[in-house]
């Protein structure tokens, strides 16, 4: 063979190689738009999307559909049927190689006689990653990994968040004027984005685990705090109310909205059983319960347990004489709440960026100015100079009618903030 014939055949080598990783580009954005059919739905499983290719010819699709439901892998193969033997598998995350509510994936990828499987990313559990892939390796399987992988890790931002930190991926949203204001001077804030925006928040509430108001947003918009999209359908959120001293009152909207969804009330902990303030809070908590017509349980019982029985009184640990937002994280995330939607006022917006607990901002803007006095979109204490303000990564801007939405994701570096 020539040097000109060497050079030939490396060059077709690499157009075959080329042809091929934009061939798994494509197949793979398949399995990551079928994901997204599972989203507000999987908690606290990821979103999963599969396809079994063939021939170059899709003959498989599925996806994680449900928490204890099959994986997305199973709902593909099984869809390809005897198609699968011989055929490549493309996965949004890596298969698991362990037993939970359903057996491995791994082994009914083999038993499908399945001869490539293209994965996005691993698994970040950092008590099974790498498991999946190492197992369909040593059976002979070639696995190809990392394909769209940042595109597979934002789409799973909220699992990746709550499997490697045990806390909620907690979203901020808010809805301000061009001038930064949440509210008039007199508290009125309804409305200051249209209905398209408006509906768009729904739609999130009924994505997320749960959402969370401070009990001055309670007591100024008296908020149900449900989804309501205009389609119907929608899932109410678990409802966190910051309450450290516990004066909601039993009357308030939420406990007469007709939602299933249970209520939380953070408060601090119960003073001494010798101090009056005891006997008054006990009667507060009796009657809270008593209006939402929900018991309360005594542990946490993850999720499931929680929805059964409706509700809950947390008493938390205190910071600062409020309370503390990060251990009410950890709290919430053992309870499988794999994120949480932060609508509360100023001061509980600025509290969360200030304690570096904001993962996600959506913050929308009207096309109005108050002019004056209003209230702003955080509230406390803040940096002394400019360059110690908090910034945002992946910026990015999202129009609903005449009000535009900008998201972006706090570069996490507050020890100069208040």
């Amino acid at each position: 063979m020539t040097a000109e014939d060497g050079r030939l055949r490396q060059d077709e080598d690499a157009s075959s190689e080329d042809a091929r990783s934009m061939e798994d580009v494509r197949f793979m954005k398949m399995a990551l738009a079928l994901a997204e059919k599972g989203r507000g739905r999987t908690s606290p499983n990821p979103m999963v999307g599969a396809v079994v290719v063939k021939d170059g010819e899709v003959v498989g699709r599925g996806w994680h559909q449900k928490a204890g439901g099959p994986h997305a892998e199973v709902h593909a193969i099984d869809d390809a049927g005897e198609r699968a033997r011989g055929a490549t598998l493309y996965v949004t995350l890596e298969p698991c190689n362990h037993t939970g509510r359903t057996p491995p994936c791994s082994e009914k990828i083999l038993a499908a006689g399945i001869r490539r499987v293209v994965t996005a990313m691993d698994d970040p559990n950092p008590k099974v990653t790498g498991g999946g892939n190492g197992r369909l390796r040593a059976a002979g399987v070639a696995v190809t990994a990392g394909v769209c992988e940042a595109e597979a890790r934002r789409q799973n931002e909220i699992f990746v968040k709550h499997i490697t930190t045990g806390r909620p991926f907690v979203v901020v949203k808010c809805a301000a004027t061009l001038d930064g204001r949440i509210a008039t001077r007199t508290g009125d804030s309804k409305w200051v984005t249209g209905p398209e925006a408006r509906e768009y928040v729904h739609a999130l509430r009924s994505e997320l685990d749960a959402i969370l108001v401070g009990i001055g947003t309670v007591r100024a918009d008296d908020p149900s705090l449900t989804a309501r999209l205009s389609s119907g359908g929608g899932k109410d959120p678990i409802r966190v109310v910051l309450d450290t001293h516990l004066t909601l009152s039993p009357d308030r909207k939420m406990f007469h909205a007709g939602s299933t969804a249970p209520t939380l009330i953070a408060t601090g902990p119960a003073p001494p059983a010798d101090r009056p303030e005891a006997l008054n809070k006990y009667k507060r908590r009796e009657a809270l319960e008593k209006a939402s017509g929900r018991a309360v349980l005594e542990k946490a019982g993850g999720r499931e347990a929680l929805e059964k029985a409706g509700g809950r009184i947390i008493e938390a640990p205190l910071a600062d004489g409020r309370v503390d937002l990060a251990a009410l994280m950890d709290i919430l995330g053992g309870m499988d709440i794999a994120s949480l939607l932060v609508e509360g006022g100023a001061a509980v917006i600025g509290a969360f960026i200030r304690a570096g607990l904001a993962d996600r901002l959506d913050l929308f803007f009207a096309p109005k100015l108050l002019g004056g006095e209003g209230i702003p979109i955080c509230s406390g204490p803040g940096p002394a100079r400019m360059a110690e303000a908090i910034g945002l990564s992946d910026v990015s801007i999202h129009r609903f009618g005449p009000d535009m939405m900008i998201r972006g994701y706090p570069i996490k570096n507050c020890e100069n903030f208040g």
